[in-house]
C-alpha cells in the first residue's frame, strides 16, 4: 500500500522566538521583493518590447520564491522528514535566494532584448505514412527554401494530413540557418477572431501587448515586432476563411519572410494570395493497405477477414484519419461474424453518400458507434466541451469524468482514476482521441470534434462557444430549454446582463470558467433547477448570487482560484453536493450550511484565508474522500480521525502527538492513499518521524 507522508515543520510559527527574527527579516525583504517586481512590469508593459531570457527567469523566480514565502508548501519526496531545524535552514536559504533576486533586479543590460532571440518549439510530429506523404512534403519543404516563393497554401480534405505534414515542416525548420529557429506556430480553427488571432500571435512572440483590446493599435505592435525580427516563418494551421493580414498586424510579404497556411479549402488559399498551392492527396491504395494493418495491430488475417478489410480500406479512400479511426475500432476483434456485421453496418451507414467530403463522417460516427459502452461514448461526447485544438490534461479529463458521473462508480478515488485513464487509452486506441507528443495531454482531431458536437446536436444537447473570446455571453434565445451541457470557457466574458434568467430546467452542466466574469444576477439560475455541476473557477467573480443557494440538484460547486471571492451563500439545500471546491478563494469563513452536506466527498480549502474549521463541521462529513485544508489552522484531530473513507488529506496538526495519532490512523486504511501533513510546533528543536 503506497503512502505519501509529507511531515513538515511550520515556517510561520512566530511563537518560536529563534525563528521569529529570521522570518519577519525574510518577510520584510519578500515585500521590497514584491515592489520590484511591480516596477519591472510596469516598464514592460510601457514599453512592450520582447523582455530578455534573464528577465522572464528573473519573474519567474520572484514569483517562486513569494509563492513559497505565502503558502509554506512543500511537497516532499516518499520517506522524507522535516524538522523544525529543517525548516530554520531552509528560511535562512530563502533569505540568501531573496537577497539575490534583489540584487539581480537592477539588470545593467536592460530588460529588452535588441536583437530578437526567441525561437521556435519542437512539436514533436507523429510518424509519416509513406510515399504520399513523402511526395507532398518534398513539394513543401521545395517551396520553403525557394526565395522567390513567400507564400504557401496546403489544401485537402479533413483528415488527409496537412497539419501533420506542416507539423514536419515546422520542426525541420527549426534547424534551418536562414530563420535562425524563429518559426511560429498558430492554430486559427474555424471560428477564430481578430482578437483571439492577434493574442495568440502576440504569445507566440513572447509579446506582452501594451495597447490593451485596441485591434488597430495590437496590429501595429505585432507589425513592428516582426519588421525587428528579420528571418521568419509564421504557419498558420486550420484556416477555414480569408484572413486580412494587415488587420491582424502580419506584414506584407518581404524576402526571407515566409507564411505558410493550411486550409481545406483551395480558394481560400488563392484569396490570401498564396504563391504556391500544394493539394494533399490521400494514400496511395498498398499505403493505405499498410496503415490499416498497422492501426489494426496485425499482420496477418484470415481470408475473409481480409477481405472485408480491403472493403473497409477502399471506402476510406485513403484520407489517414478515416483509415485510422476505422482501424481503431476494429481493434481485438476476432469473431468472423463480428466483422460480417461491421461490415454491412459500415455500408448502411455510408449509403448515398456521393463524394469523399461527405463520406468520411458516416465513417468517423460509424467508429463511435462501434464503442458500444455507453460510458465511453459519454466521457467522449464530453471532450467536446473544450476548445477546439485544445490540449486537455488527462488528470483534469478523469476528476471530470467523475464529478459528471460518467462513469461507473468505485469504491476508492484510485479506483476511479484507474477506469478514467482506462476510458482513456481506450478512446485513444480508437483513435478517437489523439495524445499530445510534447506533454502527453489529449487533443481531439477538429473532424472528430465536429462529429461529436453534431451527435450532441440530437441528443445530449451541448451549446459549445469555447475559446472564442466571446466578450458577451450568448443571447437569452440561444439557451434553449433542451440543453444538457453548457460550455463558455475561456472567453473574455465580463458581465451577464441583469435580467437574464434562461429557462433550462433541463440543464446538468455550466461552465464559465476562466473567463474575467465579475458577477452574476440573482435571476440568472431561477430556471436552472436541474443544474448538477457548476463551473466559475479562474474567473473575477466577486459575490456569488443568492440563488445558488436553491440549486437542491448541484452535485458540483467549483470556485478554486476565484480571488475576488470573499464569501459565498448559503449550501444548507444543496445536500447532494459531493464536491466543493474553494481553494485559492478570498473567503474567511466557512460557508453556511456546510455541515449539511452530508454527501460531500470532496472539499477543498487550500489557500484559503480561513481562522477556523467550526468544531463539529468534518464529523458530519463523513463521506469525505479528499480533505485539503488551509495549513495555517490545526485540524480538529478526533474529527479527522473520523473520516473513515478519507483517501487523499493536506492539513496541518497541532502536535506531536496528534502528528502520531493521524499517521498511526492513515497507515492503518486499507487503500492507496496521499497524504501531505503539516506540523504547527510550540516548540524548537528537532521533531523525527520514523
Amino acid at each position: 500500500m503506497d503512502k505519501l507522508l509529507e511531515i513538515v515543520t511550520n515556517a510561520a510559527t512566530l511563537l518560536c522566538p529563534d525563528l521569529e527574527e529570521n522570518t519577519q527579516t525574510l518577510q520584510r525583504k519578500i515585500e521590497l521583493l514584491k515592489s520590484r517586481k511591480v516596477d519591472v512590469q510596469a516598464d514592460l508593459q510601457k514599453a512592450g518590447k520582447k523582455r530578455k531570457r534573464e528577465v522572464e527567469d528573473w519573474l519567474i523566480n520572484v514569483e517562486n520564491n513569494i509563492t513559497e514565502f505565502e503558502t509554506l508548501e512543500q511537497e516532499i519526496q516518499c520517506s522524507r522528514f522535516y524538522s523544525r531545524q529543517k525548516l530554520a535552514e531552509r528560511v535562512e536559504t530563502m533569505t540568501k535566494e531573496v537577497m539575490e533576486l534583489d540584487e539581480q533586479s537592477d539588470f545593467p543590460g536592460g530588460l529588452f532584448l535588441e536583437v530578437d532571440e526567441s525561437i521556435g518549439q519542437l512539436m514533436l510530429t507523429p510518424s509519416h505514412n509513406g510515399q504520399a506523404f513523402l511526395q507532398n512534403f518534398d513539394d513543401i519543404w521545395a517551396s520553403l527554401m525557394d526565395d522567390n516563393i513567400l507564400s504557401i497554401g496546403i489544401y485537402g480534405m479533413g483528415g488527409v494530413g496537412k497539419t501533420t505534414l506542416a507539423m514536419h515542416a515546422h520542426d525541420n525548420l527549426l534547424n534551418e540557418p536562414k530563420f535562425s529557429g524563429h518559426v511560429y506556430w498558430i492554430t486559427v480553427s474555424q471560428e477564430f477572431s481578430i482578437h483571439k488571432l492577434q493574442s495568440d500571435i502576440a504569445q507566440a512572440l513572447k509579446l506582452d501587448f501594451s495597447c490593451g483590446s485596441d485591434e488597430k493599435k495590437r496590429a501595429a505592435q505585432l507589425f513592428q515586432t516582426f519588421q525587428k525580427r528579420g528571418s521568419f516563418v509564421l504557419i498558420l494551421d486550420d484556416v477555414w476563411k480569408q484572413i486580412d493580414a494587415e488587420k491582424i498586424g502580419i506584414p506584407p510579404r518581404r524576402d526571407e519572410c515566409k507564411l505558410v497556411i493550411t486550409s481545406r479549402s483551395k480558394e481560400v488559399c488563392h484569396r490570401m494570395g498564396c504563391q504556391r498551392i500544394i493539394k494533399v492527396n490521400t494514400l496511395f491504395e498498398q499505403e493505405a493497405w499498410e496503415l490499416f494493418l498497422k492501426k489494426l495491430g496485425r499482420d496477418e488475417l484470415h481470408p475473409e477477414v481480409e477481405e472485408i478489410c480491403k472493403k473497409m480500406v477502399k471506402r476510406s479512400g485513403g484520407l489517414p484519419l478515416a483509415l485510422a479511426t476505422l482501424a481503431g475500432s476494429m481493434r481485438g476483434v476476432t469473431d468472423i461474424h463480428e466483422w460480417r456485421d461491421a461490415s454491412e453496418e459500415l455500408k448502411e451507414s455510408c449509403m448515398g453518400r456521393a463524394d469523399m467530403e461527405n463520406e468520411v463522417l458516416p465513417i468517423l460516427l460509424y467508429s463511435y458507434d462501434r464503442l458500444r459502452d455507453p460510458k465511453l461514448q459519454r466521457c467522449f461526447l464530453y471532450c467536446s466541451l473544450y476548445p477546439e485544438d485544445y490540449p486537455i490534461r488527462r488528470e483534469e479529463l478523469i476528476e471530470n469524468f467523475i464529478l459528471e458521473e460518467l462513469m461507473d462508480r468505485r469504491l476508492s478515488r484510485r479506483a476511479e482514476n484507474d477506469q478514467g485513464h482506462a476510458i482513456l487509452n481506450q478512446l485513444e486506441r480508437a483513435c478517437l482521441l489523439e495524445r499530445v507528443l510534447w506533454d502527453g495531454s489529449i487533443k481531439m482531431h477538429d473532424l472528430i470534434r465536429d462529429m461529436a458536437l453534431g451527435i450532441t446536436k440530437h441528443n445530449r444537447r451541448y451549446m459549445v462557444k469555447a475559446g472564442l473570446y466571446l466578450r458577451e455571453i450568448p443571447d437569452v434565445q440561444e439557451w434553449t430549454e433542451d440543453l444538457d451541457k453548457i460550455s463558455l470557457m475561456k472567453n473574455s466574458i465580463e458581465e451577464i446582463s441583469i435580467g437574464m434568467s434562461p429557462n433550462c430546467h433541463r440543464l446538468s452542466t455550466l461552465i464559465l470558467s476562466e473567463n474575467p466574469l465579475k458577477s452574476i444576477p440573482d435571476c440568472f439560475f431561477t430556471q436552472m433547477r436541474g443544474l448538477r455541476t457548476l463551473n466559475l473557477s479562474h474567473t473575477s467573480i466577486q459575490y456569488l448570487p443568492h440563488s445558488i443557494s436553491d440549486l437542491e440538484n448541484l452535485r458540483t460547486l467549483l470556485l478554486r482560484y476565484c480571488f475576488s471571492l470573499k464569501s459565498v451563500p448559503t449550501l444548507e439545500k444543496l445536500r447532494l453536493l459531493t464536491r466543493l471546491d474553494l481553494s485559492h478563494t478570498g473567503i474567511e469563513e466557512l460557508p453556511d450550511g456546510v455541515e449539511s452536506l452530508t454527501n460531500l466527498k470532496v472539499l477543498d480549502l487550500v489557500g484559503t484565508s480561513l481562522s477556523m474549521i467550526p468544531t463539529g463541521v468534518l464529523h458530519s462529513l463523513s463521506l469525505l474522500q479528499q480533505l485539503r485544508l488551509p495549513i495555517h489552522i490545526g485540524v480538529p484531530i478526533e474529527e479527522v480521525l473520523a473520516l473513515k473513507h478519507l483517501e487523499d488529506f493536506c492539513g496541518s496538526v497541532n502536535s506531536v502527538s496528534d502528528l502520531n495519532r493521524l499517521i498511526t490512523f492513515l497507515q492503518s486504511m486499507m487503500r492507496p492513499s496521499f497524504y501531505s501533513i503539516f506540523l504547527i510546533s510550540k516548540f524548537c528543536g528537532y521533531t523525527s518521524v520514523e
